[in-house]
């Protein structure tokens, strides 16, 4: 892994932060510079299979620029403190917005037919087909709608299949396999009852 500088020692970091307060550009470099061992430090705790270490530390970096642009001494914490916590927000931001992105994602993944053979994806259930550039609803709203429709419509194993399918209710996403061992029913099965449960709410929107 790269390495980074050792940390300003308390006087020489007191005297760029108000080199900085100046409106020195070159002291915000320094100081930067200076605290990237501190991202290093706190992205490790993050770093996962999917994430490059070095993408991370970019995304953790932005938070101690922040950091170090807003840092008021004269509130009580050190910088390094501080910086740790606009980091660990930079990084949570980054990666609840990930999730979020591919929650997005899987609502247009084909996800079975309909009885003319034409892909079905979750956001079919979710558009209505009279909808015009003037008048669609938000996909929130229309989400909504399908909470509200999981009960009136469907039957209790229907409602559970779709719920855990497509994570609803802020669940986790499960695979029609592992539903099916939830169950103790056969994987097609489970695809069966998936179809017809969203065909069903189809009718609807």
């Amino acid at each position: 892994m790269k390495t980074f500088p050792q940390p300003l020692p308390a006087k020489e970091e007191q005297y760029y932060l108000q080199r900085l307060k100046e409106g020195d550009a070159h002291a915000r470099d320094i100081l930067v510079e200076h605290n990237l061992r501190l991202v290093a430090h706190i992205v490790k705790k993050y770093q996962g299979a999917e994430e490059e270490m070095e993408d991370l530390i970019s995304i953790g970096t932005i938070g101690l620029i922040k950091a170090i642009s807003t840092f008021d001494s004269d509130k009580g914490p050190r910088l390094a403190t501080y910086a740790a916590r606009c980091v660990e927000n930079e990084l949570l931001m980054y990666f609840r917005a990930k999730k979020k992105t591919a929650r997005e994602t899987s609502y247009y993944e084909p996800i079975g037919t309909d009885k003319e053979g034409n892909e079905i994806h979750l956001l079919d259930i979710m558009e209505s087909s009279e909808r015009d550039a003037f008048s669609q609803i938000s996909l929130k709203a229309d989400s909504k709608r399908l909470y509200e429709l999981l009960g009136k419509v469907l039957t209790p194993r229907e409602q559970k299949v779709l719920i855990m399918r497509y994570g609803l209710y802020n669940g986790r996403e499960y695979t029609q396999r592992e539903i099916a061992g939830e169950l103790g029913i056969s994987r097609s099965y489970i695809s069966r009852i998936e179809k017809n449960a969203l065909l069903k709410l189809r009718e609807y929107f």
